[in-house]
């Protein structure tokens, strides 16, 4: 196909199943202009503009706003280096779900055969991204783009051992809130380390505030309180961060 060869908004749309209404919303907000208008009003686009539109597509399809995506087609990346990043991204997903494929074809046939089910291997490939709406509601979409990057990045070594560490933080918690132990006490204390340092891992950075913050959401969600034996396992967690936070080292806010 030349350089110069361009194809109608109907055809755009039957190729790539967008509706019209969205290809006209996106050159109204200057997102993806056509590359001419017919003498009948009609928009035509180059090979260029579906460039552009492939790329808004994948980075749609990752999640990002539309103000987003404008920051990010329009950044002095190079097209081919910003193409790469989002093939990359692409096969990161694909490994994931044929993962998830695999996991549920198990779970079929080990049910079929009556054979015992692991939950490691029913749920392999399944992972946080169950938590994104609600951790960019309460962080920023950053924040969840940050981790979400950072996870992806990890072997499956690597992740068993942070989720490990992580199951390790709480039982130790739950220990020293069974031995009666005073939340400012030495032993809380380095357990309260590991949590920091456990929490910076996929941030590069925790604040003061973030960290106080999140341990009053332990208390406050009974989703959190759960890890740690309910409400007053939660409180004794916080107030262990709480003490903590007094006389830690933390990253600028």
């Amino acid at each position: 196909m030349s350089a110069t060869a361009e194809w109608s908004m109907q055809e755009i749309t039957r190729a790539t199943g967008t509706t019209s209404r969205t290809l006209r919303h996106y050159d109204h907000i200057g997102l993806l202009p056509p590359s001419r208008l017919g003498s009948n009003g009609y928009r035509f686009y180059n090979t260029d503009t579906l460039v552009r539109l492939q790329r808004i597509l994948l980075l749609r399809q990752l999640g990002l706003g539309l103000k987003e995506i404008a920051e990010v087609v329009d950044g002095q990346q190079p097209e081919a280096e910003a193409l790469q990043a989002h093939l990359d991204l692409m096969q990161l997903e694909r490994k994931q779900l044929d993962r998830r494929i695999a996991a549920v074809n198990t779970t079929l046939t080990k049910r079929a055969e009556g054979k015992t089910l692991m939950a490691t291997e029913m749920f392999d490939g399944f992972d946080h991204t169950r938590y994104e709406e609600e951790v960019t509601q309460r962080w920023g979409r950053e924040a969840y783009q940050s981790g979400d990057r950072w996870w992806r990045s990890l072997s499956e070594e690597e992740k068993q051992a942070i989720q490990a560490e992580q199951q390790r933080i709480q039982d130790d918690y739950a220990e020293a809130y069974r031995a009666q132990l005073d939340p400012g006490a030495e032993q809380v204390r380095a357990i309260t380390a590991r949590l920091h340092q456990w929490l910076r891992a996929p941030m590069g950075s925790v604040s003061q505030g973030y960290f106080l913050g999140l341990a009053d959401l332990y208390v406050a969600d009974d989703r959190f309180a759960a890890n740690y034996g309910g409400t007053e396992g939660a409180t004794f967690v916080r107030d262990a961060m709480r003490v903590y936070a007094e006389s830690a080292q933390f990253d600028q806010e």
